[in-house]
């Protein structure tokens, strides 16, 4: 055994023995006031799909106070949230830094009623410790996920197994409500939410301005880039459904993306005849506003992709060896396109066809 290995095993072994509470199959709830939710171990993207989880506590408690910690890759998704009342970025590369170690106690030691950890592709043990170390009268986590059983469990009192191999189709919106389903928590209303002000809409006018957009023009957003190699759309494909849309209807063109995104963005401008508008390194509220003012945006399976599905905007996903039904954004308007766990055997015909039936809808 290594001796990382032997220190993980102690560390686990001390934990166990001096932090375990009793479990309790109790499901009732007493009017909470302050609840916290632990969600430093998500994606962007699974993060944004399961919004419901928010929803369904504030339909259910209006007056509740509600506290959600989050994590440096997932945090600007949830930073105007109308559904958050506060929030904290849990770092672990800050954690041996004295000021930031006592914030995090702070917010940990504030007296809630609840903790919750929703759990949706892998168990944190990290997350599970948050949750224990969070001055609580009840603390609400996974025994299980999918028949594995979550070994640091006995760091709840309510312990919910968690199962989708018998829904293997259902989408993850619907999912993050599985872990308070138990205690009368639920929701309709699925669909995500990202909280766009004044401020960031104003951007989005302002860079729709600077493309010289006629009245007659579509808008459309394109996202290609994904972290995940294997979901990132061949870039030739892009630059031919560009020129393809662009015979046919008068249109402005604007790309989204980080600074990981360059290498697909030079090549889609170096190989594209066109004029393309770049959104690169902006607020996900303000990506948001302007996704929210396109005609149509098309993008990966990846975190932008759950970014425009928060919009009333008309959507195309293109997907590879991720299943849609579970990942896709849902809601009126939102299409994904699936051929085989190979994202390239997506055809270009396939998404213009699929553009041209939108296109026309919105004219009908």
């Amino acid at each position: 055994m290594s001796k990382n290995n032997i220190l993980s095993k102690f560390i686990y072994g001390f934990v166990k023995k001096v932090l375990s509470v009793e479990g309790v199959k109790d499901y009732t709830l007493n009017n909470p006031k302050r609840i916290l939710i632990i969600r430093q171990h998500n994606q962007l993207g699974d993060l944004l799909a399961g919004v419901s989880l928010f929803r369904a506590i504030k339909e259910k408690y209006p007056d509740v106070e509600l506290t959600v910690i989050l994590s440096p890759a997932n945090y600007s998704g949830m930073i105007k949230n109308k559904f958050i009342d506060n929030y904290f970025i849990f770092d672990k590369k800050k954690i041996f830094n004295p000021s930031y170690f006592f914030k995090l106690i702070k917010v940990l030691r504030r007296n809630y009623d609840i903790v919750i950890v929703p759990v949706t592709v892998s168990i944190s043990f990290t997350s599970n410790l948050l949750s224990r170390l969070a001055k609580a009268n009840l603390r609400i986590g996974p025994a299980s996920l999918d028949g594995k059983e979550n070994e640091s469990a006995f760091l709840f009192n309510r312990r919910v197994p968690i199962n989708w191999q018998a829904h293997p189709d259902s989408n993850v919106s619907e999912r993050s409500l599985d872990i308070v389903r138990p205690f009368g928590i639920s929701t309709t209303n699925y669909k995500s939410e990202i909280t766009f002000d004044k401020k960031d809409t104003d951007t989005a006018l302002d860079f729709i301005y600077s493309l010289d957009k006629k009245k007659n023009e579509l808008l459309i957003g394109l996202h290609p880039g994904a972290g995940k190699p294997q979901n990132r759309w061949s870039l030739n494909k892009y630059v031919e459904l560009l020129d393809r849309i662009n015979e046919k209807y008068p249109v402005k063109f604007y790309i989204t993306g980080s600074i990981k995104d360059l290498e697909e963005i030079d090549y889609i401008k170096s190989h594209s005849k066109l004029t393309l508008g770049i959104f690169i390194n902006k607020q996900i509220p303000e990506v948001a506003a302007l996704i929210s003012k396109s005609d149509i945006f098309i993008s990966n399976d990846t975190g932008i992709m759950h970014v425009a599905g928060t919009t009333n905007t008309p959507q195309i996903s293109i997907f590879g060896p991720t299943n849609p039904f579970n990942w896709a954004p849902i809601g009126e308007n939102k299409y994904f396109i699936r051929n085989s766990d190979l994202i390239d055997d997506v055809d270009i015909d396939d998404v213009f066809l699929l553009f041209e039936h939108i296109i026309n809808n919105k004219k009908s």
